[in-house]
Formats: structure tokens, sequence, C-alpha cells
């Protein structure tokens, strides 16, 4: 009875938090992500922002209508004498823009408008990296809880038990609180855990925009899907240029620099603006109709300071390009690493080794109840089972934070 109230009371929370929990998979994660992540329907309004400037790039200039009326006629004495013998003039006028600008500008419209797409990959990148990052460390710190849950459990009802035989005698205090100092410490450890799954949990909720608690949702066969598949540090590397979106965003500020170019130089050569007049009575003939036809004097500014910036960020642009490139590929490499490093340790660590742990920690408590273990031994394999619980749990997730981490750097989901 009293470890069914001891159950009760330390498992409530969890049922708590069981009615309101969403119980998801890794896909449907992703596809909850994709449904409702509000950065990323915000950055689609940027986009649709960037393609209505294409929109408005392609525009030709609307024309210039201008009119003279006469204020005041003194020799009829009349004032707005625009009428019949009167006087008005009307100007209409259109600028035609020279050297190709209007296409130019056009050019370069689109070319940032796929720069804003590009921006919008890399932050899909980036936030994705998060969710999942975030999705198996819930997971793997799940699985530690559930274990220190139950020793926690256990380990309650000998310090039960203890008091019992304190009570009568047959205990020392030093072993009785050698125990509770146990208890003590692994209710500690469990709220450390606790407390670093909130953590996760808060990005977790922010990313899928809901307030529910997420519990993520993992089995053998979707962790073994993450193996290298003979993939080589230039293999994926190439991927890594063609896929992701910032190196994308270099190479369009390249281009755009480049077209920048050619659109100031295209500047330093005059519009011409091409219009009608007409002059009711002020001309040399009543009701005078001409063409209009004019163009700047290129005599002093040729445009020439922002050619030569234009020209010298082409320069820097492709200095930065390749700086990102190089940037890439030592990312690439270092993920790489760590991959063949954590599984290496993985790799090193016997299979058996959890269950023979287990098998141990299920005989523990028999063992110590028929004092076939000292008190001292007792503690000790509670301490040594509980660490390397969490040691495992940790590089389990170390293990899947890699090969994300490599996921990330590439661009590119690798591992299906």
């Amino acid at each position: 009875m009293r470890i069914t109230i001891i159950l009760t009371a330390l498992l409530f929370p969890f049922f708590c938090f069981a009615q309101d929990s969403l119980r998801i998979s890794l896909r449907q994660a992703d596809s909850l992500f994709l449904q409702n992540n509000l950065f990323l329907l915000s950055e689609r309004f940027r986009i649709e922002a960037s393609k209505a400037a294409v929109i408005q790039a392609r525009l030709w200039d609307n024309p210039t209508l201008s009119t003279e009326w006469n204020a005041y006629n003194p020799t009829k004495k009349r004032v707005l004498d625009v009428a019949k013998g009167g006087e008005k003039i009307i100007t209409l006028e259109q600028v035609l823009l020279t050297a190709g600008k209007r296409s130019k500008q056009v050019a370069l419209a689109v070319e940032n408008a796929q720069m804003t797409e590009y921006e919008f990959l890399d932050l899909l990148r980036t936030l994705k990296f998060e969710l999942r990052s975030s999705f198996f460390e819930v997971f793997f710190l799940q699985n530690t809880l559930n274990r220190y849950q139950r020793q926690i459990v256990t380990l309650q009802s000998t310090v039960t038990a203890f008091e019992e035989q304190y009570e009568k005698n047959n205990v020392s205090l030093r072993e009785l609180l050698r125990l509770k100092a146990l208890l003590f410490q692994l209710n500690n450890d469990k709220t450390e855990i606790l407390f670093q799954i909130a953590e996760k949990q808060k990005s977790l909720k922010t990313l899928l925009n809901t307030n529910q608690r997420i519990v993520p949702l993992a089995n053998e066969v979707e962790l073994n899907r993450y193996y290298l598949n003979g993939y080589t540090i230039a293999k994926l590397s190439d991927l890594a240029l063609q896929n992701r979106g910032d190196v994308k965003v270099a190479e369009s500020l390249t281009r755009q620099a480049e077209l920048n170019y050619k659109l100031q130089k295209s500047l330093a050569v005059p519009n011409l603006r091409v219009g009608a007049t007409y002059d009711q009575s002020g001309s040399y003939v009543n009701n005078y109709t001409g063409i209009t036809l004019g163009a700047d004097l290129p005599f002093f500014n040729k445009n020439q300071g922002n050619i030569r910036t234009a020209k010298s960020l082409i320069e820097y642009q492709k200095g930065l390009q390749n700086q990102k490139n190089n940037a890439v590929y030592n990312e690439v490499t270092e993920a790489f690493q760590k991959v063949r490093y954590v599984e290496n340790m993985v790799q090193s660590v016997d299979g058996k080794f959890t269950e023979q742990f287990e098998q141990l920690n299920k005989g523990v408590l028999e063992n110590f109840q028929k004092r076939n273990l000292t008190l001292l031994e007792f503690i000790d394999l509670i301490e040594t089972y509980s660490e390397s619980v969490k040691e495992l749990n940790r590089l389990k997730a170390d293990r899947v934070g890699a090969y994300e981490e490599l996921n990330f750097t590439v661009g590119k989901e690798l591992f299906n």
C-alpha cells in the first residue's frame, strides 16, 4: 500500500502532463514545423515582397503632363483668360530609358528576389536543425529520466524499510542516513534532468507553435538509419556547395554586384525625354503644336563614382564567396569527423553492456536485502548504474546529434 502511494505521488505530474501532450514522431514534427512555424510563415511574406519588387522594376515610367494657364490678360482685363482668344500651353513628356537600363534593373530585382528565397532556405535549414536537435535531446533525456524514476521508486521503498528496521534497532542511523543521502542525490539529478527537458521543451513548442508538451517518439529502426553509407568529405562538400542556402546567398550577392556594375555603367548614358507641346496663342501662330526631344548632357556627372564603387564591390563579394566556400568545406570536414569520433565511441561500447547492466541492477536490491551486498557495495552499484544510464543516453544523443549536424552542414537530408 505504501509503495502504491509513493508511486502515485511520484507519477502524478506525468499523468497530468500526458493529458496535454503531443506524442509525435520525427516526421510528424517536421510536418508540423513546416505548417506552423511563425518564422517561416513570416519569411514567406518577405519572398512575396521581393517578387513584387520585380513587378515594379518591369513597369514603365509614367508620362509627365504639365500645363500653363493665363492668370490675367491686361489687354482684355480678364482673369484666367484661357478660352478662345486666350492663352494656355499643354505639354506631355515621356522618359525613354537608354542603354538597357530597364532590363538591367529587372535583372537585378529578379536576382534579389532569388536571393530572398535562398535566405528562406537557409533559415529553414537552421530552424530544422534546431528542431531535430531538441527533439532527440528530449527523447534521450526522457529515457534517462524514466530510468532514474524507477531507481528512485525502488530506493524509496528501501529507505522506508530501513526506517522501520531503524525503529526496531536492527540497522544503524549511519546506514539509514547514507541511504537517504543517496536518495537525495538521485532526486537532485532527476531535477536537473527535468530542468534540461523543460529548456528543450520551450524550444520545441516555439518551433512547432504549440502550447502542448511534446513527447518525442523514436524507435531503433529510425535511429539505425543514421550511418555514413560511403560518403566522403569531398562528396559531402560538393553537396553542401550545391544545396546550402547561405552559399547560394553569397553567390547571389556576387551576381548582384556584377549586375549593379552593368547598371551603373548604363546610368552614365543619358535618358531621352520625348514629348509634345500645344500652345494656344503664345507662339508665332495660334494653336501651335510641337514635338520635344531632350537629354541631359554628360559633361560633368558621368556616374564615375558609382561605377568605381560597383566595380570594387564585385571583388569584395567574390572574396566573401571564396571565404564562404572555404568555411563550408571546413564545417563539413569537422562535422564528418565528429560522426567518425562518436561512431568509434559507440562501437567501443560492448553490445551486451546495457543488457548485462540491467540484469545486474535487477539483482542489486534483492542481494542487498539478503545481505549478500554491503551497504557501500549497494550504494556504489546504484550510483554506477545511474551514472552509466545517463552517460549512455548522452552518447546516443551525441551520435544522432552528430549526424544531424552533418545534415545541417551539407544542407540536405542524407539519412532517409
